[in-house]
Order: structure tokens, then C-alpha cells, then sequence
């Protein structure tokens, strides 16, 4: 038996260099080859050094130190048997093997730094050959025959169909448990099924305690079938073209017009706590008047009375005398969306109506805007404009002046939030964001953030537009 493991383990060495010499030196063979004779023969299986790599032990770990070896040179290892100790900053861990074979070369004496990734000591194991076709005297043990009409493997590296690398260990354990090598999914070099896989099909160990072996996982990374090629579009099919008209058409003209102004832009918080009370204590008294009151009456009149003391606001700019033209009567714009688009029609003289009045007023422009039946009179001579984005949702905007008015307010959405209050004592309160635009050709920063302190006033104490109240 010795002769014949020998005669496996360097027959083919020596073949090899009879080969590449030509036969035309003559060496004496070593001593270990006197029990060959003449019973030289070439074999599938030649020895190959391989180096056991340190592999990832967790946590980040880049380094640890070799405490114990539980094997020397020399000595026949099988997988899952313990080469050795190694021991972190964090924690002891012992070292198994997932070869079948000899060890040839230590790389790290006791108390040495081994690095993760680095070799940590050699095998000399047994590398089937590429071609596994060639004869043996032993492939039937190493192998399960494939059917006999199955054609060879024609890429090297690869496993021909119906054969099933393995070695005779790992036979044995699949014969003692009546498995089927062929179901068994291998992560050996080559498509090898080892030791650790048989075990891990079994459920004797957990799954995924065996790693494929880098080869496999290199083809299967090759192996990814390119993303496939997108069908090419006709983008003029693809396209619709739709021409602007009405309302769209309009906004176009108006917009390229308004961002030719410089606009300069102001933000401030409003606390409208006081405001929901009120308008909670007068709905349901307007709704017997058969009026919707909403906040907007109250933000339209609010504005009013702040813009008599900042008439400024309320004006427009004629670019061809350089004058502003200053307006006495208050026509209030106010954003809203209907099934033509946004519109923007103005409520007439808010200076001189109620809250009540100009709900009234505001209730018939929505309801001509449904139903499409806005006149011209409806946008002419708006003097201010206020847009209420916060009903659909947003907290701040960027509104757009629209010329020849030369400022507008955008509402944001109110939402609860935690204030204090007056004793220090943090409460709920709305809260209610209001952006401000205007042309800053005439309007400069002082004047745009007077004004909305007033207006805000007026909101935050809700009585004192009762004051002016027509």
C-alpha cells in the first residue's frame, strides 16, 4: 500500500521531468522512488501547493496573533481538523482546515502577527488534472462515471456532466447516509464537493459555515448574463405634442413678463390661534346667512387695512415715465385652481366690505371659476394679490408679482406646533408661514416687512379688525 501511495503521489512528478528532458540525462531517482521499479505510469491527480489564506474572523479584525499550532510540517490534515490558535484584541479563535492534505510550510512561528488575508501556511494537496477524461486506475473511485454517450468537457476548469469530483472521505460519509453526490451543491476548486458540503446538506453543520472556493465564485461573477439592450423607441411616436391655449397660453405671456422684474422676497411666522377661535365662533352663524366663511376673508381685509398704511404696496409702476401710480381702491387678487387652470380674478374694493361681505364675494368668484364662467371684469384692475398655496400643502413658496401689481403673498399650509405663551408655558398654537414678493424697483425691504408685521398684527388679534369693520 505504501508503494502505491507513493507511486500516486510523485509518478507523475518524475514523468513530467522525464518528459521536459527529453530522457537525455540520467539523474538517480530519490530514495523514494526505488519501490516504483519500472511501474512508472502517468495519473489525473498531481501534487499542488496551496496557500491557506486568513481568512475574515468578524468585527473589523485586521490582524491577530498565532498562539498555538495543532499541526507541523508533515503532518496529514483532512477538512474541519484544527491547524490552529489565533488570538485578537477581542476574542480566541481556532482555525480549522478545508483542505485534504500535507503541510508543507508554516509561515508564522507562535507569538507571530498573521495578517487576514495573508497565507497562513502551505498544503501539498491532490489537483485533479483539466482533462478528466484521461484513464486511471483509480478514476472510478474518485469519480462518478458519466453516462457513456456524454461528451467530454471542452473548457478546462470545468466538471464534465454526470461526474462529481469528490474524494474517497467524502464518498464514504455520502455512502454511509444513502446520498446522492449529484444533489449535493459543491464549493470546491472546480466544482469539488467537500467534506464541509456533504455535512451542510446533511444539516450536520449550519448552512453557509462552508465559503465557495474563489474560483466559483470568479466563473459565476462571469457568468452573469449581460443586462439586455433596450428596444429602440421612434421618439417622435413616443412624443405628444399639445398646443398651449387659454389659461396655459395666457400664463406663459404674463410669467415671461413678471420674471423680467427683480423681485426681492421676505418670510415671516404668523400665530393664527386667535383667528381659528373666531372664525370657529362666526361660521356657523355666516353658514345661516348662507355664506362660507374660510380664512381668506380674513387675510383679503387684513391686508386691506395694513395697505392704508402702506399704500405704496398698492400701486403700480409705469416703466416708460419712471412714476408709480398710487390706487385708492383696494381690489384684492386671490389664486384658484378650476378645471381651466389657475386663475387669478380680484375682489373689488375690500376697503370698503365686511369680513361677512368680502366672504360673499369670494364665495361667487369660486363658484363662477367652476363652472367656467369668469368675465373679463373679474381679473381687471387688481391692485394686491394673495395665493393660498397651504390648501393643497407646502410651508413656504416663492410667489410671482404680477405686473403691474407690484407685490403678492403666499400662504402656507397651518400646522400645530409647540410655542410659548405669554407666562413662559409651551402650548399648541397654528402656526401659519406667510411668503411675500415684491418689485424691488420701488419696494425696498423696510416697507415689505412693515407691512407684514401690520398684517400679521391684525391676524394675531383678530378683534382689532372689528375696529374698521364696514
Amino acid at each position: 500500500m505504501a508503494g502505491l501511495f507513493n507511486l500516486r503521489r510523485y509518478g507523475a512528478s518524475i514523468a513530467r521531468h522525464h518528459l521536459l528532458t527529453g530522457g537525455s540525462t540520467r539523474r538517480r531517482p530519490p530514495p523514494h522512488a526505488n519501490v516504483f521499479g519500472r511501474a512508472l505510469h502517468t495519473s489525473s491527480v498531481l501534487d499542488r501547493v496551496v496557500s491557506f489564506h486568513l481568512s475574515d474572523i468578524g468585527e473589523g479584525i485586521r490582524e491577530v496573533t498565532v498562539k498555538e499550532w495543532y499541526v507541523k510540517v508533515g503532518d496529514v490534515v483532512e477538512q474541519f481538523d484544527n491547524l490552529c490558535e489565533v488570538q485578537s484584541d477581542k476574542a480566541s479563535v481556532t482555525i480549522t482546515s478545508r483542505y485534504d492534505g500535507k503541510i508543507v510550510k508554516l509561515h508564522h512561528s507562535v507569538d507571530e502577527i498573521a495578517l487576514v488575508g495573508k497565507p497562513l501556511l502551505d498544503f501539498d494537496v491532490e489537483d485533479q488534472a483539466e482533462d478528466d477524461s484521461g484513464s486511471s486506475s483509480s478514476s472510478s473511485d474518485e469519480e462518478t462515471e458519466r453516462p457513456a454517450d456524454a461528451k467530454p468537457a471542452a473548457t478546462a476548469g470545468q466538471v464534465p456532466a454526470g461526474k462529481v469530483l469528490a474524494t474517497p472521505a467524502v464518498r464514504r460519509i455520502a455512502m454511509e447516509n444513502k446520498l446522492d453526490l449529484t444533489k449535493v451543491p459543491a464549493t470546491g476548486r472546480n466544482g469539488r464537493v467537500l467534506k464541509g458540503d456533504v455535512l451542510e446538506f446533511l444539516q450536520v453543520i449550519p448552512k453557509g459555515t462552508v465559503k465557495p472556493h474563489p474560483s466559483l465564485v470568479a466563473s459565476k461573477d462571469q457568468r452573469k448574463p449581460e443586462p439586455s439592450t433596450p428596444t429602440p423607441i421612434d421618439l417622435k411616436q413616443a412624443e405628444t405634442v399639445v398646443p398651449l391655449k387659454g389659461v396655459a397660453k395666457a400664463m406663459v405671456r404674463s410669467m415671461t413678463e413678471a420674471l423680467k422684474v427683480p423681485h426681492f422676497a421676505y418670510c415671516d411666522e404668523v400665530d393664527v390661534t386667535k383667528l381659528v377661535e373666531v372664525r370657529s365662533q362666526l361660521k356657523e352663524e355666516a353658514a345661516r346667512q348662507g355664506v362660507k366663511l374660510t380664512y381668506m376673508p380674513f387675510f383679503l381685509k387684513a391686508a386691506s387695512n395694513a395697505l392704508l398704511q402702506h399704500p405704496i404696496l398698492n400701486s403700480s409702476f409705469d416703466e416708460s415715465s419712471e412714476s408709480v401710480i398710487y390706487k385708492t381702491y383696494h381690489n384684492i387678487s386671490v389664486a384658484m385652481q378650476t378645471p381651466q387652470g389657475l386663475v387669478v380674478p380680484n375682489v373689488k374694493n375690500v376697503e370698503q366690505k365686511s369680513i361677512l361681505q368680502i366672504a360673499n364675494d369670494l364665495n361667487a368668484l369660486q363658484e363662477r371659476g367652476a363652472k367656467g364662467a369668469l368675465t373679463p371684469n373679474d381679473f381687471a384692475n387688481g391692485t394686491f394679490a394673495l395665493s393660498n398655496i397651504g390648501i393643497i400643502g407646502g410651508t413656504y413658496t416663492h410667489p410671482v408679482v404680477m405686473t403691474p401689481q407690484v407685490a403678492i403673498g403666499g400662504l402656507g399650509q397651518t400646522r400645530v406646533l409647540p410655542r410659548f405663551d405669554e407666562a413662559g408655558r409651551v402650548v399648541p398654537a397654528h402656526i401659519m408661514v406667510v411668503s411675500w414678493t415684491a418689485d424691488h424697483r420701488i419696494i425696498d425691504g423696510v416697507t415689505m416687512a412693515s407691512f407684514s408685521n401690520l398684517w400679521k398684527q391684525y391676524l394675531e388679534n383678530p378683534n382689532l379688525l372689528m375696529l374698521g369693520a364696514k
